[in-house]
């Protein structure tokens, strides 16, 4: 199997090692049947669950719960098709991206950043994780008073919420990857002459990709969570904004909407750093379900 940390302990020169999972000829078409099967089941499923939602609410049930005063799936749909017409939902989504993405993008460098050098030095370890470990804990949306008061305006505590929410999961599962790696990786290339940049490029970076993608695919939901709550503290624009504003006049209707809209952001985005790292991550062994 070749992986990046052992091409850069044989060298440039050394003659390529074949992979032990490589695909036999034809299961090509084999993994794209099923995925579209998986597809299939994905769509369906939720299907069933809106059927029974319109289902419940058409009906007026109660049972246990009341879904009597529910909005259906078709009140819910014009009202969404009514707020694809107006440029206040388009703006609400761009507001919430700028926020999300920036946030997460901070966090991001700075959990990686912070994860591989705790890991890797005692001296950073015993300096920088007891305060980190003391803040870690607090939930980021308790955070809010804290960034009303010391950022200047709304729109920056907003994203130090976000960056709060992201940097924790990031950085901890960064430092239990570099934690995880063989040390004979390192030691290989060591004894083949590598300095200790070339060991950080070529064996821990490439080693902990699949540890740093789950803890950015975790950091992401978990910012999603917290910028929308922030945005109904304290946002004037965003989903999480405009949702609060439709449940406080009472526009059952736009609520969901607007928590339609934050799912399927959420998902987009989460998925969109699930394929990310699987394209960055091709060299390991896949299991049978490892290509969906």
């Amino acid at each position: 199997m070749s992986t990046p940390a052992l091409d850069a302990t044989l060298g440039p020169g050394a003659p390529a090692v074949e992979s032990a999972d490589a695909a036999p000829p034809g299961t090509g078409r084999t993994r794209t049947a099923a995925g579209l099967r998986g597809w299939a089941v994905r769509l369906a499923s939720l299907a069933a669950v809106v059927a029974v939602w319109q289902w419940l609410t058409a009906t007026d049930a109660r049972v246990g719960l009341r879904f009597d005063r529910l909005p259906s799936p078709t009140e819910v749909a014009a009202e969404f098709g009514r707020q694809l017409g107006t440029g206040i939902y388009y703006l609400d989504l761009a507001q919430s991206l700028i926020r999300i993405l920036t946030g997460f993008a901070l966090a991001a460098v700075v959990g990686i950043a912070l994860g591989v050098l705790v890991a890797r030095s005692r001296w950073a370890g015993d300096l920088l994780l007891p305060p980190i470990e003391v803040v870690r804990p607090i939930p980021a949306i308790a955070l809010v008073p804290i960034a009303i008061l010391v950022f200047p305006t709304d729109e920056q505590g907003i994203v130090f919420i976000t960056f709060a929410a992201a940097f924790f999961p990031i950085m901890v599962s960064t430092r239990h990857a570099v934690r995880a790696l063989p040390t004979l990786w390192e030691d290989a290339v060591r004894t083949m002459g590598g300095g200790r940049v070339h060991v950080l490029w070529n064996v821990v970076l490439p080693g902990t990709l699949p540890g740093v993608f789950g803890g950015l695919s975790v950091g992401m939901g978990v910012a999603w969570i917290c910028v929308i709550s922030a945005e109904m503290i304290s946002g004037e624009f965003g989903v999480g904004y405009r949702t609060w504003h439709a449940y406080t006049v009472v526009d059952y209707p736009a609520v969901l909407v607007g928590m339609a809209s934050i799912g399927v952001l959420g998902w987009v985005a989460s998925a969109s750093i699930e394929l990310l790292g699987r394209r960055l991550t091709r060299w390991l062994p896949r299991g049978e379900g490892g290509a969906r």
